[in-house]
């Protein structure tokens, strides 16, 4: 494995220098965000929980469905903290939050997040942009980062002209072995995550650029890969179905034109489980890929009372396949974690190994630099240990029934990373490296 992590990272210059001579791109959809980038120091939260829980319980805070008061704000983070996972709420009023904590400005989104990390390593790609707002037009301006303009052709973002709403969230980013107290109690963060705080405006609707999907679909033979996402944040029923209706005779087109390229969907943290099953029973069927953590694995089984242990791989593969049937994805599902990244289903003609290894190595350099990974710093990525969760999770599957169709990658292992904004965005934008075949029906 370690030798197959060196050859990929030599062979990338390569690799990219090819998609540039193809004149190929991965089309990344659909939203884009100013992420406020909170500095979250424990304490702050500790003399905030002093002045405003006095008589609570950490162990009862729960998340609510809308933050609008400071003690909403405090027990939504205390729970997500104490429990060591990645969650999103909603909130009434951004200030609640900056007023309190320290921030830098950031990019949201995964499609965007995706673009902007593999620009840093000099990979084009080309954008849907929902929010385009100097700010997001600004932080996203680089030579292989495009978007489509009015009149149909590819242009950089300093050249948009902003039209629509600005769409602030906070990133609180928690970190493993801070201790939240409270009075006499105290409480550990078993994991580093991430909790963001959204104040939905734009996307909740997500306006389809008309001129992106005309793009796409005319020009098919040179987008590698499609990948939708950030349906999470749509909450009316009808706007979605409209939108998911769309999607879907735009992912005919752009087959029509391409037979080979991968619909690629990543999943994500739904704040409502009737939109989650909305898009689970509309979009799973018609997409090669779909790719999710292990914690929304979980969570979407749970939907259909099928119960895995996240912990134990074998029972992971016996849901995904589970999946792959019930929804008839076409190609295979993906998983990602900061231990492993797997692919579970038929074989595909890209090298979806080494898309799994330019995954973990983008990420991972992001976990630990705070920001995307130049190749400077992926290069140092490759000095780090694999992960022995990962290497154990690797062996059990080579001795199992289940070995066939099944590529599992050991991610390199840090233990209490940077930074868990966007990793899941940034290994979705290296497994696209690796769809680089193109053809005419």
């Amino acid at each position: 494995m370690e030798d197959k992590y060196k050859v990929a990272f030599d062979d990338l210059d390569n690799v990219i220098s090819l998609r540039k001579e193809k004149n190929i791109f991965p089309a990344m959809g659909y939203t884009s965000n100013l992420d406020l980038l909170c500095d979250f120091q424990i304490d702050i939260l500790n003399r905030l929980l002093k002045e405003n829980m006095q008589g609570w319980n950490l162990k009862d805070m729960k998340p609510v469905p809308k933050i609008i008061t400071i003690e909403d704000l405090l027990q939504t983070m205390v729970f997500y903290a104490i429990n060591g996972i990645g969650g999103e709420a909603d909130i009434e009023n951004i200030n609640l939050v900056t007023k309190n904590f320290q921030y830098t400005k950031g990019m949201g989104g995964t499609a965007t997040q995706g673009a902007m990390a593999l620009a840093t390593i000099k990979c084009p790609s080309v954008v849907h942009l929902t929010d385009d707002s100097k700010d997001v037009c600004e932080i996203l301006s680089s030579p292989y980062i495009y978007t489509v303009s009015e009149k149909g052709r590819l242009i950089h973002t300093n050249e948009v002209i902003s039209k629509g709403e600005q769409e602030i969230h906070c990133i609180i980013q928690f970190k493993k072995g801070d201790v939240i107290e409270l009075g006499e109690q105290k409480a550990s963060i078993p994991a580093s995550n991430r909790l963001i705080i959204t104040k939905i405006t734009i996307n909740e609707y997500v306006p389809f650029d008309q001129n992106y999907f005309n793009y796409i679909e005319s020009n098919a033979v040179n987008i590698s890969s499609n990948v939708l996402s950030s349906f999470n944040a749509l909450m009316d029923k009808k706007v979605l179905e409209e939108h998911l209706t769309y999607v879907k005779k735009h992912i005919l087109k752009y087959k029509e034109k391409n037979i080979k390229g991968i619909v690629f969907f990543e999943d994500a943290h739904y704040h409502d489980n009737e939109i989650k099953k909305l898009c689970i029973e509309s979009l799973y069927s018609k997409v090669d890929i779909v790719s999710l953590n292990e914690e929304e694995l979980k969570y979407t089984l749970m939907m259909y009372d099928y119960k895995i242990d996240i912990t134990d791989i074998l029972s992971c593969i016996r849901g995904i396949r589970c999946l792959i049937d019930k929804f008839h994805i076409k190609k295979g599902i993906i998983v990602h974690t900061k231990d492993y990244s797997m692919y579970v289903g038929e074989e595909l003609e890209a090298d979806i190994e080494r898309g799994l290894i330019y995954g973990n190595l983008i990420a991972t350099a992001k976990a630990m630099f705070g920001w995307y990974g130049t190749k400077e710093q992926i290069e140092k990525i490759l000095t780090l240990p694999l992960s022995k969760v990962g290497l154990s999770n690797k062996e059990i599957v080579s001795k199992s029934e289940y070995r066939d169709g099944i590529k599992i990658v050991p991610s390199k292992y840090i233990d209490k990373p940077k930074y868990t904004i966007g990793l899941g965005d940034s290994f979705v934008a290296g497994v696209q490296i690796c769809f680089e075949y193109t053809t005419t029906k």
